[in-house]
C-alpha cells in the first residue's frame, strides 16, 4: 500500500490535475473571476488560489528545504477554514478581493507548480506522499465546486453566458424498475488499498430490512408532475424546516427553472433552453427530494441501502440525496492538526449524498464516497433516486 501511494504521486499526474482546474476556467473573463453573488459561492479566482495555497502550506513550507513563500499575505487571503494554520478572510468577504489580481493568482499557481515539480523529482516518504495525495483529491473536489459556482454566477445573470468546459447529463430513458435487496447483515465503508477520506473509514456491519430501489433517477418530466399537482403548496408533504424554507424563499421549482410563455425553461452551462424532460431532475434540495418521495408514497434510500445497492444500479449522473444524517462511522478517528479539520468538524446538520455527478473529476468517485451538504443547499449537482 505504501509503495503504491508513493508511486502514484508523479509529476505528470500532479500537473494534469492542476491543469484541469485551469481548463474549467479557460473561457472566463477577468470580470467573472472575482464575483461572489452569495456566501456559499466562492469566486473562481479564489478557487485557483486556495488549491495552490494548500500545496504551499502543507507541503512546500513544511517539507521543501529553503522554500520561499510566494507572498506572505496569501495564507491569510486564501485559507478556507483551517483554524490551526492562522487567520483568514471571512468566507462571505471573498468576493470583495479584487486584489490580488487574476494575473497574480496565475503567477502564484505557476510558481507553486514549478516548486512542486522540483520537489516531486526527489524520493518521497509515505507521510509526505499522503499529504500530497490529499492535496490532489482536495483540488479535484474544488474542480467540481468550481463548476457549481460558475454555473451559479452565470445562471443568475440576464445574459445567461455559456462555458467552454462542458458537462452534460444523459437521458434517464430506461423503463423504471425497482431492484429488490434482501434483508441481511452487510458491511459498510471503505475496504482496500486505494485512497479514501477519513469519513469512509471505520468499516462496520449494518442490518438492513428488505427494500427496493429504483434503477434510475427521477426525471424532469416526473418532477414537473409533482409541480403541476401542487407539490409546492401541500405542507403535508414537507418537513417543517423544508416548508418554512420554501415559503421564506418563494421556491416553486428546481434551481435555474423559469417559466417563459407558460413553458418551462432552465439554465444550463450550454445556455438557456427549454427543459429536456428525459434528463434527471437536477439542483434539488434535500427538502424537495423528501417531499417528492412523500408525494410518490415512497422514500429516499439511506446511505447504507444506497451503498449496498450501488453494484446493481447505474449511478454517476448526479449526487443522490439519502435519508441519512452525516455522522461518524464506528471507531472514526480524526487526524491531529489542520488536516483533521477536513471532515470531522462538519458532522452536524448535514445530509449525506452518494454516487458522483457529471461534474465530478475523473478517478474521483467510489461507492463508499460520502458527500454532504445542508438540507437547503441545491446549487450542487443533486438528484433523486426513490426507494420503498
Amino acid at each position: 500500500m505504501q509503495i503504491e501511494l508513493e508511486q502514484s504521486i508523479t509529476k505528470t499526474r500532479f500537473l494534469e490535475i492542476r491543469h484541469r482546474t485551469e481548463e474549467i476556467c479557460k473561457s472566463l473573463k477577468p470580470e467573472d473571476v472575482s464575483l461572489q453573488p452569495v456566501e456559499f459561492v466562492s469566486p473562481p479566482k479564489w478557487h485557483l488560489a486556495h488549491t495552490t495555497w494548500f500545496f504551499e502550506q502543507f507541503v512546500l513550507t513544511e517539507h521543501k528545504d529553503n522554500y520561499s513563500v510566494f507572498d506572505e499575505d496569501f495564507a491569510y487571503y486564501f485559507n478556507s477554514y483551517y483554524n490551526n494554520v492562522g487567520e483568514k478572510v471571512l468566507r462571505n468577504n471573498r468576493g470583495l478581493m479584487t486584489r490580488p489580481t487574476l494575473g497574480q493568482v496565475l503567477e502564484y499557481r505557476n510558481y507553486v507548480n514549478e516548486q512542486m515539480s522540483d520537489f516531486l523529482s526527489a524520493d518521497l516518504t509515505t507521510e509526505i506522499a499522503h499529504v500530497i495525495e490529499i492535496g490532489l483529491q482536495h483540488e479535484q473536489q474544488h474542480q467540481e465546486l468550481l463548476v457549481y459556482d460558475i454555473k451559479y454566477i452565470f445562471g443568475h445573470q440576464p445574459s445567461f453566458p455559456t462555458l467552454d468546459y462542458k458537462v452534460s447529463l444523459k437521458p434517464e430513458s430506461q423503463p423504471q424498475e425497482f431492484i429488490k435487496i434482501d434483508e441481511g447483515l452487510y458491511e459498510i465503508g471503505h475496504n482496500g488499498d486505494g485512497f479514501c477520506w477519513d469519513n469512509e473509514l471505520g468499516r462496520h456491519k449494518v442490518y438492513l430490512n428488505n427494500f427496493e430501489i429504483s434503477n434510475r433517477l427521477v426525471t424532469n418530466s416526473e418532477y414537473s408532475e409533482f409541480i403541476e399537482a401542487g407539490g409546492y403548496k401541500d405542507f403535508n408533504l414537507w418537513h417543517a424546516d423544508g416548508w418554512d424554507f420554501i415559503q421564506k424563499n418563494k421556491i416553486q421549482a428546481p434551481m435555474y427553472w423559469h417559466k417563459v410563455n407558460n413553458t418551462w425553461h432552465y439554465y444550463t452551462l450550454n445556455g438557456f433552453k427549454e427543459v429536456d424532460w428525459q434528463l434527471p431532475v437536477n439542483h434539488i434540495t434535500f427538502y424537495e427530494a423528501f417531499a417528492f418521495a412523500q408525494w410518490k408514497n415512497m422514500r429516499l434510500p439511506t446511505e447504507f441501502e444506497w451503498e449496498v445497492a450501488s453494484k446493481k444500479i447505474n449511478h454517476g449522473q448526479l449526487w443522490e440525496w439519502t435519508n441519512s444524517a452525516y455522522l461518524p462511522y464506528p471507531n472514526y478517528a480524526k487526524a491531529d492538526g489542520a488536516l483533521g479539520e477536513y471532515n470531522g468538524k462538519f458532522m452536524v446538520n448535514q445530509m449525506v449524498l452518494r454516487g458522483s455527478s457529471v461534474a465530478t473529476s475523473p478517478n474521483h468517485s467510489r461507492p463508499t464516497y460520502r458527500n454532504f451538504f445542508q438540507a437547503e443547499m441545491r446549487w450542487q449537482f443533486s438528484g433523486i433516486r426513490l426507494a420503498k
